[in-house]
């Protein structure tokens, strides 16, 4: 129907005649002549029609935004001066010969000024896919996995495909279930990730394997959260973490280059440990230049129960934050929205420090300093709070004294926050590995795994593990960009006396571990290979690579925050006949009543 795409037209094209389809993008209508903007999937291209032909020029006439057109015409230069640069195809400009109208369009039900909810947007995705940046968005995809198929199959990996239709695994979030009819009253899930069956293809003797796959989790979504997502999945046999990291470094380093230009050059390695200490956070963003400074030794013996209680505390931590330039930034209006923010995170309060004259407080502990706590500090713990920071006249010091996690999360998450409304940001892109995370931590009265029960630990036999659970370090590694985790992955276990141990430690009974895992633990058996793997969330890194602000903006179909699919109004109710023959029973919905009044 067409000879190529708008988009491709150019000056090699002037003098011939070609035929195009496409969408009306827009029509200008210049009383005796009649531009159209002619768009597909490549791009947009001019189309001029003149009173020369008055029955193409009258069918032009009634032509609207998104109707669907083939058009046959003659590429010429564009005239001297109307010359458009903004464009792919500005240098030229069809004369329009013939039109037909392939398919009118009803009255659109999105605005074209884009001032659409979001909701909108999903519920009328495929007129939404459309426009110019999401089809870039969907194009740019594809580009990625493609790269990524050529880049691991470069390197002798295998794409394998693993069952949807599974068992349940302790993947961290609720499994969506999927009802059996042959076996009533049992239920497959949907997998959270291929994580087992990728072991067993290493115990398959597959040794390399890889998969663009669909996942699926039953959890409350955020931006960067949909119910099901995609991820790059590796499994390796035969390498140790530091080789499976290198694997994966370079593809993504290739992906930069060959795709944007960009050289993410040699990631740099950091501790869980550190990256909690110095950010808050176990995926740093370090294009920001703040960092959290411990305090604690410096006010243990102040009169300020505030400082000095978590500072005497083996579970507290006491640190600060120091903005350069900050002092006259924050009204008090400003310091209080501010304490209302880490409120969330739940810090009590936060007290600040503003340095109006640093030399004269370096000199006297109390002179040039702003600081409604000020009385409650004597002048050396001033000065070496200043030593430490390193603060300067004019800057802020931000103080969080509490529980060690309390003061962590919210201090990170302040950070984060005056990053951005600062604009401290420095670089484009600042890539990392986090490693050494702690293999297990405490809560709920119970230990829990921080990656999943198949990490494996570092350095360590199954009998030293058991004896001290709270001090191991799993041998596991994350991949971070710019405060945004792209993946993760670890050293897996294949020794069933150490399976074993890990499931003892985590309160997994045995009769638990046979029916969950049992299949697993009998491949153990019979020469498992050491193996190590990561996965990549697919939709956070085309998310990153393209500057869009969730991952909704680079799937072609997503769910809500809630979800739902607008398009098809999914989920929706089941046939009752389905229902009979699944031996499945709705229960009603039932209001809560309301609490009888006190007499």
């Amino acid at each position: 129907m067409r000879d190529l795409y708008c988009g491709d037209v150019n000056e090699s094209h002037i003098g011939k005649e070609i035929t195009l389809c496409g969408w009306v993008n827009r029509r200008r209508d210049l009383g005796a002549v009649i531009f159209l903007d002619l768009r597909d999937r490549e791009g947009m291209v001019q189309v001029v029609y003149d009173p020369d032909l008055p029955e193409v020029i009258a069918k032009a006439n009634t032509l609207r935004n998104e109707f669907c057109v083939q058009i046959k015409g003659k590429v010429r230069a564009r005239p001297e001066g109307q010359i458009n640069k903004d464009m792919k195809t500005g240098a030229i400009e069809i004369l329009g010969l013939e039109l037909t109208i392939l398919n009118k369009s009803a009255p659109l039900p999105l605005d074209s000024n884009q001032n659409n909810s979001e909701e909108q947007r999903l519920k009328y995705r495929y007129l939404d896919l459309r426009r110019s940046e999401m089809t870039e968005r969907m194009r740019f995809r594809a580009k990625v996995t493609s790269a990524v198929r050529t880049s691991l199959e470069g390197q002798g990996f295998l794409d394998i495909e693993t069952p949807i239709l599974t068992a349940a695994t302790p993947e961290g979030a609720r499994d969506y279930l999927v009802p059996s009819r042959t076996h009533k009253g049992q239920f497959f899930a949907l997998p959270q990730s291929p994580q087992l069956f990728k072991q067993l293809l290493m115990m398959s003797g597959m040794e390399r394997y890889y998969q663009i796959v669909k996942c699926f989790r039953d959890e409350d979504l955020r931006a960067d959260r949909q119910p099901e997502f995609t991820q790059i999945d590796i499994e390796t046999s035969f390498m140790s973490s530091e080789q499976v990291m290198n694997v994966a470094e370079t593809m993504i380093v290739k992906l930069f280059k060959d795709l944007m230009n960009v050289d993410l050059g040699t990631f740099p390695r950091m501790t869980y440990l550190e990256a909690m200490t110095r950010f808050g956070s176990d995926k740093p963003d370090l294009r920001n230049p703040l960092e959290l400074v411990d305090v604690a030794d410096i006010v243990k013996d102040v009169e300020f129960k505030v400082f000095s209680g978590p500072a005497n505390d083996e579970k507290g931590r006491v640190s600060v934050i120091c903005v350069p330039g900050g002092a006259a930034k924050f009204s008090r209006k400003g310091l209080d929205e501010l304490t209302k923010y880490v409120g969330i995170y739940g810090a009590k309060g936060m007290p600040w420090l503003k340095v109006n004259d640093v030399d004269a407080a370096l000199s006297t502990g109390i002179d040039g300093i702003q600081s409604p706590v000020l009385k409650f500090l004597n002048e050396e713990a001033v000065k070496a709070l200043l030593t430490r920071t390193n603060a300067k006249t004019g800057d802020i010091i931000f103080f969080g004294a509490d529980k060690y996690n309390v003061v962590t999360e919210s201090l990170g998450a302040l950070r984060l926050k005056l990053g951005e409304d600062l604009e401290l940001l420095q670089g484009d892109w600042k890539p990392l590995w986090v490693v050494d995370f702690p293999m297990f931590e405490e809560a709920d009265g119970g230990m829990h795994a921080i990656h999943h029960p198949f990490t494996a630990p570092i350095n360590l036999t199954a009998q030293a593990l058991e004896a001290n659970p709270v001090g191991a370090l799993s041998d596991a590694y994350d991949m971070v960009l710019n405060g945004c985790e792209l993946g993760g992955g670890s050293v897996r276990i294949h020794n069933q006396d150490m399976q074993a141990a890990v499931f003892r430690i985590l309160g997994i009974s045995d009769e638990e571990a046979q029916e969950k895992f049992g299949f697993l633990l009998e491949a153990l058996q019979y020469g498992a290979p050491p193996h190590a793997g990561l996965a990549f969330g697919l939709d956070r890194l085309v998310m990153l690579m393209t500057g869009a602000s969730s991952i909704r903006d680079v799937m072609a179909f997503p769910k809500t925050t809630t979800a739902a699919c607008p398009l098809t109004n999914a989920p929706g109710k089941a046939n009752p006949a389905q229902l009979v023959e699944l031996g499945i029973a709705c229960l009603p919905k039932t209001e809560k009543k309301a609490e009888p009044l006190a007499e």
